[in-house]
């Protein structure tokens, strides 16, 4: 096989090389993403019932300091 000939070999397959580690990264990049938007929805969600348990607590309390100084009576 001539020099040539093995240059021509050797630039293909450093470019099949290249396309193929720039489709794994892209592969990479897109379940990483993914999986960080997952967590990030999770998170929304366990802050929004965190901030409804809340809520409801404080809701719960303040009843409770009505009833036990006598607001919620009715009259």
């Amino acid at each position: 096989m001539d020099s040539q000939k093995m240059n021509y070999n050797a630039g293909q397959a450093k470019g099949q090389a290249q396309v193929f580690c720039a489709f794994m990264f892209k592969e990479k990049t897109t379940t990483m993403m993914e999986k960080a938007s997952n967590v990030a929805q999770y998170a929304q969600e366990s802050l929004q019932e965190i901030g409804q348990q809340m809520q409801a607590t404080a809701q719960g309390a303040a009843e409770a300091v009505k009833n036990a100084t006598g607001m919620n009576k009715q009259q």
